[in-house]
């Protein structure tokens, strides 16, 4: 028998592993239940994951589901923020209540629990992976009907982690317009496809700016290449967002859910 590189697909051997093969995925609490999660990764940081995530989120909140974000991000969390949370993480002897925005989406994020929201977490990968897999077994999600995974950057410990332990029904993938993305995308779709997971849809954020004054459309960063790069990947659902002050200044405010975007809202179709 040759030495074991753990890759069952082009190995032949009725090994133990293969007989009964391990398994990573962690239950919920009892108490809980969540029918749908959505991750949304990235190759990199910087291309506006959150605010996609916080944008999805509020897009199936207002269609009447249930909604919830689980904010994976342990090192850069900011969807608290987004959506104007304020108040702490409560818990009981068992489980830890997830703070609520105004609409009702369920939120869970390292800042909700910190003391103070800009302490830095210096954590190692293994502590931060635990952290995020608690926050999936030890949070009460009550009766959510699509939970939003805020991903960190690249395909690292954590969003192995995610991918392992969490039931992803599919990933949303962000880029931006730049040459560079193309390669991220990659990754992302890769390590997709390495986990088993479909690519529901790829999101360009600050594709263009439209001008307030003549409505032309301007490419800051470069032509769009959303349709060529979902076209080589089979990605079938995308949209484009543009870099838009107001956007920004609402998200700033905490005021996230009164965000929308009509393209968003069709990738938001294709989710549901």
């Amino acid at each position: 028998m040759s030495e074991c590189n753990h890759d069952c697909s082009h190995c032949a051997e009725n090994c133990e592993s293969r007989q009964n093969p391990q398994s990573f995925r962690k239950e919920l609490n009892r108490y809980s239940s969540v029918k749908k999660v959505i991750a949304v990764v990235s190759g990199k940081g910087g291309v506006g994951k959150s605010l996609v995530t916080s944008m999805l989120a509020s897009e199936m909140q207002r269609r009447g589901h249930r909604t919830a974000v689980l904010d994976a991000d342990i090192t850069g969390p900011s969807i608290p923020k987004s959506f104007g949370i304020t108040d702490k993480a409560m818990g009981t002897d068992e489980f830890l209540i997830p703070a609520a925005s105004s609409t009702g989406i369920q939120v869970m994020s390292i800042n909700l629990i910190l003391e103070n929201e800009t302490e830095p977490v210096v954590w190692r990968g293994p502590v931060i992976a635990g952290a995020v897999t608690q926050f999936w077994t030890d949070v009460l999600w009550q009766d959510v009907d699509y939970m939003f995974v805020d991903m960190p950057p690249g395909t690292g410990d954590v969003p192995l982690t995610v991918f392992q332990s969490l039931p992803i029904d599919g990933v949303v993938i962000v880029s931006t317009p730049q040459d560079l993305v193309s390669m991220i995308v990659s990754k992302a779709v890769n390590m997709a496809s390495m986990m088993h997971v479909p690519v529901l849809g790829l999101v360009e954020n600050m594709s263009y700016f439209k001008c307030p004054d003549c409505g032309k459309e301007h490419e800051i960063f470069g032509e769009s290449k959303v349709a060529q790069i979902a076209a080589e990947h089979g990605i079938e659902h995308y949209a484009r967002l543009p870099i838009d002050p107001a956007i920004a200044k609402l998200v700033d405010a905490g005021r996230v859910e009164e965000v929308s975007n009509p393209e968003l809202a069709a990738l938001a179709d294709a989710i549901a």
